[in-house]
């Protein structure tokens, strides 16, 4: 019998707000999180500007232990799937811990602690020759991203499959990809599964610095990312996480769970091309798009709202507009497009987590987030890209798209549970 996969709980930690609610408030609403950075001192850098969560780990309801070993993006995840968890209902002392499993996503790691510790070891980076006394004694998990997928592991006692999936920017997608083939081929009936990333750190904003791709829009922080705006001139930086707790069908109807969305498929390309170009004709990307849609058993018509990738940078928009027109046919010009990353940044391996979460409460209260700044739009993106404010809209399926350096193109397609049949 076929085993398919549903989403029975979400959880998120967002630019704007720790939590579900106040993420759907932020992006439902048109509002931008996007700010002069304030993690550290910006000034060096010729982009200044990113989306921070406000978190507080003691708020979130970490330990002082759990702060100690944690690294920032370790704490996100586990707050995120803490209120995934809870939102799922699930009794996880009556589950089978060897039928529960962790895919999490995740591009830089523990970027932030790393950075931290060797600042202070090199006293600034004035040493060579430095001394290990110095050295936190969480230094080696922090080396390992994996650590990450085992603090979830922890968490839900799963002793199932765990992995962590570093794609770059599609990482959050392909884990939930890799989770859904865990739950279809038999290796699980749950897996806590989402993306993960802190990487707004003085060494992440230098390595964009320096292939320009971060916008120096200094002076407008809330409008510096502009998706598909014919001025718009590089991304911005962002961090959070968003967990999805996805379980077989058959297992979350017996213990009556609620039911968000099915995911109804998955797919993913490289391009083989270049480790940050984009062919402008978007086939790799038209290629995971057609082969989510096979494995869902939909029609490009069937399609009511596709979540892009949209970071704001004239590369990656035009190609991705090429794609849908090339993936979808003439329904590209009739179905609405938006991009978060307008309101939220692009955090990197978290973000297509966020994006899939943000397509679950699309369809859940019928209402399309839009893309903010998005005045002047630029000819070569002629597609329908839900400018400034929501749109309520009746939403059945959803297509969301990740693009990622080293040429990851994914593709996942969501399902109201009645349109699927669940």
């Amino acid at each position: 019998m076929e085993r398919r996969v549903v989403i029975t709980g979400i959880g998120a930690v967002a630019p704007g707000g720790t939590g579900v609610k106040k993420y759907w408030d932020l992006i439902s609403t048109g509002r931008t999180a996007t700010r002069t950075i304030s993690l550290f001192d910006p000034s060096p850098y010729r982009s200044q500007v990113a989306a921070e969560c406000d978190f507080d780990p003691v708020e979130a309801g970490l330990s002082p232990q759990e702060i100690r070993r944690m690294d920032r993006a370790t704490r996100f995840a586990v707050t995120a799937a803490r209120e995934a968890l809870a939102d799922s209902g699930l009794d996880l002392a009556a589950e089978d811990a060897r039928e529960i499993g962790v895919a999490l996503g995740c591009a830089v790691g523990c970027t932030t602690s790393m950075e931290a510790e060797y600042t202070v070891l090199s006293d600034g980076g004035r040493h060579w020759l430095v001394d290990p006394g110095y050295v936190v004694p969480h230094l080696y998990d922090q080396f390992v991203p994996s650590s990450i997928a085992v603090e979830l592991a922890r968490l839900v006692g799963a002793q199932g499959p765990v992995a962590l999936v570093s794609d770059g920017c599609t990482s959050g997608l392909d884990a939930v990809g890799h989770a859904c083939d865990l739950i279809r081929e038999g290796s699980a009936d749950i897996v806590v599964s989402g993306g993960t990333d802190a990487p707004i750190s003085p060494i992440t904003l230098a390595c964009f610095d320096a292939i320009k791709a971060t916008t120096p829009r200094n002076d407008d922080p809330a409008r510096a990312s502009r998706p598909f705006d014919a001025t718009r001139n590089g991304l911005v930086l962002g961090e959070g996480a968003a967990v999805l707790v996805l379980e077989e069908l058959e297992h979350a109807r017996r213990r009556g769970a609620q039911i968000y969305a099915e995911v109804a498929g998955f797919g993913t390309r490289c391009n083989a091309y270049h480790m940050t170009g984009l062919r402008s004709d978007g086939t790799e990307m038209a290629e995971a798009v057609r082969l989510a849609l096979t494995e869902a058993r939909l029609d490009p018509a069937a399609i009511d709202y596709v979540n892009a990738h949209g970071s704001s940078t004239k590369q990656n928009d035009r190609h991705e507009t090429a794609a849908f027109k090339t993936a979808l046919g003439d329904h590209a010009y009739r179905v609405p497009v938006s991009s978060v990353k307008s309101m939220i940044g692009h955090s990197l391996g978290a973000i297509g987590a966020l994006e899939l979460v943000a397509c679950v409460l699309a369809m859940r209260y019928s209402l399309i987030p839009p893309t903010a700044n998005l005045h002047e739009p630029d000819p070569l993106c002629d597609l329908d890209y839900v400018p400034i404010t929501a749109r309520e809209a009746r939403v059945d399926s959803v297509l969301s798209v990740g693009s990622g350096f080293g040429g990851f193109q994914s593709a996942v397609v969501l399902a109201r549970p009645e349109r699927s049949g669940v």
